[in-house]
């Protein structure tokens, strides 16, 4: 018997063809690897630097000293780290809920607006009196923002940087306004004392608050899962199709649609599975049961995962191109737009969004042609190996059936053979799979039985 000692004769011959071969396969794998990584990495490079790439929406309806120190605040504070304010005029936004409303069509990440009026309150309530005591520094300026979109965007470079605008814009009020104010507060009413050390608190309108802990895996691992799932379900597919001998000895139309209509149909309960998952842990979120149903719709348009071989490439494609908005990512990863993770990934923003940042027009069309793609694509593939291993097995059966009219005797060796030969052939029919358990070990003597019947 062979032993692992390099020079036992065992390895003469073989030694430069596995050490190249598995020299070969380490340097693929280690590519394959590297590559993914760098990509994946590459979608957040520099993301910080890209941040004024994030626009907001500016509209000044009160025309005094609030409205300029907002701008002033924002000349201070204008960077590439900083989201860039586009500021427009009342015309164009006439009131409130218009601004509201081009955040909500994801016209903009966000909007930042002075109210009417709220210069002259606070000159009112520099006089002190019940114009001081009713004073809202809160009802000055407000910013609206939708935390469904990227919650880790939304919440970190819009809410973050525009709370940090809106203190440096109390700052700005009292260098544009601060030494005429305080020759008219009225220094014995503490109330108006406190209007003026004081005059803007934020407040804001978050569109689709989302209190949830999980929320940072909706557009990562919560896209990769459904993927995984149909990948791993055609394999054990593979493997117990090849293990009862099925492929190469059903026709290929039969296989093909028995193979489709199982994993639309798994597909839809994998989807149920990712749906649940997001409702059970929802908390506080308030996911009614239409969107989960329609949360579930959405799963179930991942296209079925038949690219075996290069399964881990297009999941690495699929997150970077869901992980960040295009915005904050090099201009390359804007091919994502093609991927499904990235649109599926729209879909159920605009769900749990009520309706907002619709993007179905593009993203239901992409959805349906990965639909079509991979089903035609597994079946063409699927029909070729399957005719290519039923011609090779009727190859064999003919050859033994010769043999047997020559009076040629087949002993156990040969019959050991012949059944490892039929299995190479079916394996190759069925393609990547891997063992599963619960399969009877006599599933081949099985299968021969039920010929031999």
């Amino acid at each position: 018997m062979a032993t692992i000692v390099w020079g036992d004769p065992f390895w003469n011959g073989k030694r430069k063809g596995y050490v190249g071969s598995l020299f070969g396969a380490g340097i693929m794998l280690y590519l394959l690897f590297l590559t993914n990584m760098a990509y994946l990495y590459g979608s957040l490079y520099r993301s910080g630097h890209r941040v004024n790439a994030l626009n907001v929406l500016a509209v000044d309806y009160d025309g005094g000293v609030f409205g300029l120190s907002l701008s002033a605040a924002y000349s201070g504070l204008e960077s590439d780290h900083f989201p860039s304010l586009y500021f427009r005029d009342e015309a164009t936004y006439p009131t409130a809920q218009d601004v509201q409303n081009a955040v909500c069509r994801g016209d903009y990440w966000a909007a930042i607006f002075v109210h009417s009026g709220a210069s002259n309150r606070l000159s009112a309530a520099l006089n002190g009196g019940s114009e001081a005591e009713t004073y809202e520094a809160n009802n000055t300026i407000t910013y609206i923002f939708n935390a469904a979109r990227y919650a880790p965007v939304a919440l970190g470079n819009i809410e973050g940087s525009l709370e940090t605008l809106i203190g440096a814009g109390g700052s700005a009020y009292h260098a544009i306004n601060g030494s005429y104010a305080i020759n008219h507060v009225n220094v014995n009413d503490p109330t108006a004392v406190l209007a003026f050390t004081s005059p803007i608190r934020s407040s804001s309108i978050n569109l689709v608050p989302t209190p949830q802990g999980t929320k940072v895996f909706y557009n990562t691992i919560t896209l990769v899962l459904p993927m995984l799932q149909q990948f791993f379900f055609l394999m054990a597919l593979n493997g117990i199709s090849s293990s009862y001998g099925i492929y190469g000895r059903l026709h290929s139309t039969r296989i093909g649609f028995m193979r489709i209509v199982l994993s639309l149909v798994y597909t839809f309960i994998a989807s149920l599975a990712v749906a649940g998952c997001i409702w059970a842990f929802r908390e506080d979120w308030r996911l009614g049961g239409a969107k989960f149903t329609l949360t579930w719709m959405v799963f179930c348009f991942v296209p079925p995962q038949f690219l075996s071989f290069i399964i881990l490439t297009w999941i690495i494609t699929n997150v970077a191109s869901a992980i960040y908005p295009f915005e904050l990512s090099p201009g390359i990863y804007r091919v994502g737009y093609a991927l499904p993770a990235h649109e599926v990934y729209a879909l159920l923003v605009q769900i749990w969004s009520g309706g907002c940042n619709n993007k179905a027009y593009r993203a239901l069309p992409i959805l349906f042609a990965w639909e079509v793609v991979g089903i035609v694509s597994a079946a063409v593939g699927m029909s070729y190996r399957n005719r290519k291993a039923r011609n090779e097995i009727q190859e064999l059966e003919r050859k033994y059936e010769t043999d047997a009219l020559n009076g040629v005797q087949r002993g156990p060796r040969e019959e050991a053979e012949e059944a490892e030969e039929l299995t190479r052939i079916e394996t190759r029919g069925a393609g990547p799979s891997f063992p599963m358990p619960f399969l009877p070990s006599d599933s081949r003597h099985l299968l021969k039985k039920m010929e031999t019947d």
